[in-house]
């Protein structure tokens, strides 16, 4: 068990952002929370294919991330002999891209003698929101939307996770990029998309609300990128249309997501909504989840923009909490690609 007063170094290199962060976790006590982390995206780097390449995002984790270790600890005025502990993305991801910041962090653990452990990418993404100064407390339901999950989890306690829906084909946020895609927009896609999307005109296009019209939780995007589709061969392919379609596709996963967010509070009872992922920078989804939780009496959490997407701070956290339970690996490197969140031990 590190101890708690030496800071914990996360390393999220799961897919194409290569991040890391110090991270004092003692709550309540002097110098506790975040005391450095850095950020390299790799956007630039496969724009000019349209997607990210696995090979190209391995072998840029293995050049950029020793620098922004190296960044991270000069920003906090540290040394890697001040290190308490090591935390690193171990799945769910890209294999050669998770293999590399579990190599990184495993290697630097052993040199220093402190222990190690591997995260699961969601459940940082799940506890991102513990950074704030208003943490959520369990139970609460974590709504978890990004470019590869869209996922509705009950959580009782740290590491006592319950799937209560998930997605059946699409994510929300690669439906927003393949979307985007599709209407000639430029990589990455999402952001692009919702940006169009405020230039909108309301009513000018309708699509459905996916698997909103049966019981259930889980979700699927698919179908609504063909209505899109098919909507944008038939229009005029102007500009206004094209933020007017962008609109109304950026409408109807909102709201999806929003009866969905919904049904999963009355099943649980939950009065507690946490919102995180890449695609819970979206301005609309943030506005309308918050103010349907002051409509209907449950609190909506947010991370800060900046750790909504993949970052070192979050797994520095979930690692912090796991390590500070004594939860650690041996000296093997591993790593899991596919990875059921709710196989996790209890954190407790």
């Amino acid at each position: 068990m590190p101890d708690a007063l030496r800071p914990i170094l996360g390393i999220e290199t799961s897919c194409d952002e290569t991040g890391v962060a110090l991270l004092r976790w003692e709550p309540k006590q002097p110098g506790h929370g975040l005391l450095a982390h850095a950020l390299y995206t790799q956007v630039k780097l496969h724009a000019d294919y349209g997607g990210v390449v696995p090979e190209l995002a391995s072998r840029d984790h293995v050049r950029k991330l020793l620098p922004l270790v190296r960044e991270a600890l000069k920003d906090a005025g540290m040394t890697p002999a001040d290190l308490g502990g090591v935390a690193y993305t171990a799945g769910p991801g890209l294999v050669g891209a998770l293999l590399v910041g579990a190599a990184t962090g495993r290697a630097m653990a052993w040199a220093l003698g402190v222990p190690a452990v591997g995260v699961h990418h969601m459940e940082g993404h799940l506890l991102a929101p513990l950074l704030e100064d208003d943490p959520p407390q369990p139970p609460f339901v974590a709504l978890l939307v990004s470019g590869g999950h869209s996922m509705l989890v009950e959580v009782e306690a740290i590491g006592h996770y319950r799937i209560l829906g998930d997605t059946l084909d699409d994510a929300a946020g690669e439906a927003f990029d393949k979307t985007a895609k599709l209407m000639g927009l430029p990589y990455p896609g999402g952001p692009a998309l919702a940006a169009l999307a405020a230039q909108g005109r309301p009513g000018a296009f309708r699509f459905s609300r996916p698997m909103t019209d049966r019981p259930g939780l889980d979700f699927s995007f698919s179908g609504l990128k063909t209505q899109v589709l098919l909507a944008w061969q038939q229009s005029d392919q102007s500009e206004q249309t094209r933020a007017d379609i962008a609109r109304a596709f950026e409408e109807a996963i909102v709201d999806t997501l929003l009866i969905k967010c919904r049904r999963a509070l009355s099943e649980t009872g939950a009065k507690r909504l946490v919102i995180a992922g890449g695609v819970g920078a979206n301005r609309r989804l943030r506005e309308e989840l918050a103010a349907a939780g002051a409509k209907d009496g449950f609190k909506t959490y947010f991370p800060r923009l900046q750790f909504c997407t993949d970052n070192g701070a979050m797994i520095a956290l979930a690692g912090a909490i796991r390590l500070a339970h004594g939860q650690h690996q041996n000296e093997s490197v591993q790593v899991f690609p596919r990875w059921d969140l709710q196989t996790l031990p209890p954190a407790a």
